[in-house]
């Protein structure tokens, strides 16, 4: 099967150029904000100052990521059972 003519002519520089853009734009995007999103999860209650104003700042510096999966994602605390029962 032949490919077609403008991907004949594509050099493996820009191959390898297309593939560290796509790896580190999955990170950027998808791997840090979830890694992020669940470690905040895990250590909200008990993280101190120091961290959590560390992760603020990354909250901030991977904010698109964080906005793409914020639908997503239910970050509200399991609450004590049923009110009123």
């Amino acid at each position: 099967m032949a490919l077609p003519g403008f991907l004949t002519q594509i050099s493996s520089d820009t191959l390898l150029v297309l593939a560290a853009y796509g790896a580190l734009g999955g990170f950027y995007l998808v791997v840090a904000p979830l890694a992020l999103i669940w470690w905040l999860q895990k250590r909200w209650t008990v993280m101190g100052k120091i961290e959590r104003t560390a992760l603020y700042g990354l909250v901030f510096l991977f904010f698109p990521g964080m906005i793409a999966f914020a639908p997503f994602i239910n970050l509200r605390m399991a609450g004590q059972g049923e009110v009123g029962g």
